[in-house]
């Protein structure tokens, strides 16, 4: 299924590219008044491009990108926007000028196109407000979540929430660079903005139930950790001992055995979003499946 706009407001779309599996990110678009913004970008050239195209179907060039986050799958598209301003939180300029195209490394039969790393020029530390015509949007740092710097925007007036990777629709969530109790955390206070429509870091649409998905496999994970950190298990065999048949509707499955490393680092007293060796965390997904974790970008 190809990607797709979804007008879910007055002047406000998600960009939707299914199936939502590993690097097929959604996106925003917002447009009003002559004005246009977006959320995230994508993670090649060609889909970038074919978001560029999607935008400007509807609006003028967006003039500023918001990035949720520092992974490639939502940022390394900044560049085929060049008249765009980027915003971001201070930490996902940082994350991206050190981590530069490694996740091209990880999949390098993707054909990733000539893509550049185009870090937030405009940064932000606790909240900032944008305004795209009469379309208001906060930008609220979440703290360490998805990541050790995460964004979400709300529109108030449309109650549609953006939340990037912090909550995914249909796909199983992933947070080993972040923090399993941050996360859980963050979720509860997105639940307060009581939010009509939910636009995720991937998958389809969904309304506020997808939260209350969200915290229910965060929760499942810490009851699973838990007990396999008592019994000495190590993540990778807990991950192989466990029933996930509660979560077999979510893509991408393997991103059990991360997710367990993270809450044991935590078990152990690591403070949230301690450095963890990724590259080694996705050697162990390969061996939890049998095969490479599968990249349609």
């Amino acid at each position: 299924m190809k990607p797709f706009l979804q007008e879910i407001a007055d002047g406000v779309h998600a960009y939707v590219q299914p199936d939502g599996g590993w690097c097929l990110n959604n996106a925003g678009l917002l447009t009003s008044d002559g004005e246009a913004a977006l959320v995230d970008t994508a993670a090649t050239e060609s889909r970038a491009r074919a978001l560029r195209e999607a935008a400007l179907r509807v609006g003028p060039p967006p003039r500023v990108i918001v990035n949720t986050h520092s992974h490639g799958d939502h940022t390394f598209g900044n560049c085929v926007f060049p008249e765009a301003v980027v915003v971001g939180h201070a930490g996902t300029r940082t994350e991206m000028e050190q981590v530069g195209l490694h996740l091209t490394t990880l999949w390098p039969e993707v054909c990733w196109g000539h893509i550049e790393v185009a870090p937030p020029t405009l940064t932000y530390e606790t909240e900032v407000m944008l305004h795209v015509g009469t379309v208001r949007a906060e930008v609220r740092n979440m703290g360490t979540a998805h990541t050790v710097n995460d964004s979400v925007v709300w529109l108030p007036g449309e109650r549609v929430l953006f939340t990037g990777d912090l909550v995914m629709s249909g796909v199983t969530p992933f947070f080993p660079m972040g923090s399993l109790s941050g996360s859980l955390t963050a979720i509860r206070s997105l639940r307060d903005l009581a939010p009509r429509t939910v636009v995720t870091g991937h998958g389809p649409v969904a309304g506020p139930e997808v939260l209350d998905e969200a915290e229910a496999y965060l929760l499942w994970v810490d009851d699973v950790a838990r007990a396999g950190h008592a019994d000495g298990l190590t993540p990778l065999e807990l991950a192989t001992k466990t029933d996930v048949t509660p979560w077999r509707h979510l893509l991408d499955p393997e991103r059990l055995v991360p997710n367990l490393h993270r809450a044991y680092a935590e078990l152990d007293g690591a403070a949230p979003g301690s450095p963890i060796d990724m590259t080694a965390l996705f050697h162990e997904m390969v061996t939890y499946r049998g095969s490479a974790p599968v990249c349609r970008a």
